[in-house]
């Protein structure tokens, strides 16, 4: 004969399983939404859904390996990996597989954000103020208003170039002063003002390079060591990182990139020593850490700071991150896309 009390604590274990079990099986279903429910981008109203998995995308694509992290309810539900990491070693994608970040990398590279907090740097102050090994040309453009970390962040500050398409294994690597004035072997043009700074939005990574050697100048320090202070360790990002090139420890565990026919960068990816426009290397799951302190504040950024992050500008970009409304609600996010990488 069972005794009562043995009886109730049996059911009472049950009863605190319970939940547990709901909740594991409710985020199976959030899973399986994402790996076997994928949408079209258009569908006629009245249609029935037609949903695609995940792996035949992958496939259709001659997409490699992906990673994947959800954040539900403040944290990061789940993380998976999907394919290979590089399809010639055959070794499979996980949650802790690096990848290039590219233009996300303009949202983690807040790590001014920081030294503001800190009193540092002014987010309306000319920048030439703080510039040490390199200042912004003057010119016909620059005689009223001014380049400012706002304006870098921005992309309000009325400076060239784009983006950037990274160097080949074996390639010469400019320093970030040569980048700056476009000069061998720099690939791209130099960085300059050729519009009125806070005149209106315009993309430009040229600008965020402004800032990285702001964020050296200031601190004395290279700014993957800088970003590694002040937010990457504070936020526990620890595998993630803005090494360029990538250190050997890190590369054994990253993702080669593959162009969009499925062949491989020679090299397995390209080196960006511009590490604030498209040079951090992260996980999904990492990457939400950062993505949880703009919702929620605390660990390495005040709210205020945040709040100042997400105030809308010239082309709905905010400091660092792009700003949008989805589904009648405020929201914040950025894409990225570097040689053999999207994200």
């Amino acid at each position: 004969m069972i005794p009562r009390n043995s009886i109730a604590t049996a059911l009472a274990c049950a009863l605190a399983v319970l939940p547990l079990l709901r909740a594991a099986t409710l985020a199976e279903a959030r899973i399986a939404c994402v790996e076997n429910g994928l949408q079209k981008p258009n569908r006629l109203k009245g249609s029935p859904a037609e949903p695609m998995k995940l792996t035949d995308r992958m496939e259709h694509f001659k997409v490699p390996g992906v990673s994947v992290a959800v954040i539900h309810e403040g944290r990061v539900e789940w993380a998976r990996g999907y394919g290979k990491r590089d399809a010639e070693s055959g070794e499979l994608v996980t949650a802790g597989t690096l990848f290039q970040a590219a233009s996300i990398s303009k949202g983690v590279a807040a790590v001014a954000m920081r030294l503001v907090e800190q009193g540092m740097l002014s987010l309306d102050e000319d920048v030439n103020a703080k510039l040490r090994s390199w200042k912004v040309p003057e010119n016909e453009f620059t005689q009223r208003e001014k380049v400012t970390l706002r304006r870098l962040l921005s992309h309000n500050a009325g400076l060239t170039v784009h983006g950037f398409p990274g160097y080949s294994q074996g390639a010469k690597v400019p320093t970030l002063v040569q980048l700056l004035d476009g000069k061998p072997p720099a690939n791209t043009e130099a960085v300059r003002v050729n519009k009125a700074p806070g005149s209106g939005f315009r993309y430009s990574g040229g600008g965020y390079e402004v800032m990285q050697l702001l964020v050296e100048d200031v601190t004395g320090k290279r700014f993957d060591e800088a970003a590694r202070e002040l937010i990457l360790d504070p936020l526990g990002m620890h595998r993630s990182a803005y090494e360029q090139p990538l250190g050997v420890e890190r590369a054994r565990n990253a993702a080669s990139a593959y162009r969009g026919d499925g062949k491989a960068i020679a090299g397995r990816w390209h080196t960006y020593p511009e590490k604030t426009a498209a040079g951090h290397w992260t996980t999904p799951s990492e990457l939400a850490q950062f993505v949880m302190e703009i919702q929620k504040p605390g660990k390495a950024l005040r709210s205020e700071t945040v709040k100042t992050m997400l105030t809308r500008s010239a082309g709905d970009y905010g400091l660092g991150i792009g700003l949008a409304e989805t589904a009648g609600r405020a929201s914040f996010s950025h894409g990225g896309a570097n040689e053999g990488y999207r994200c």
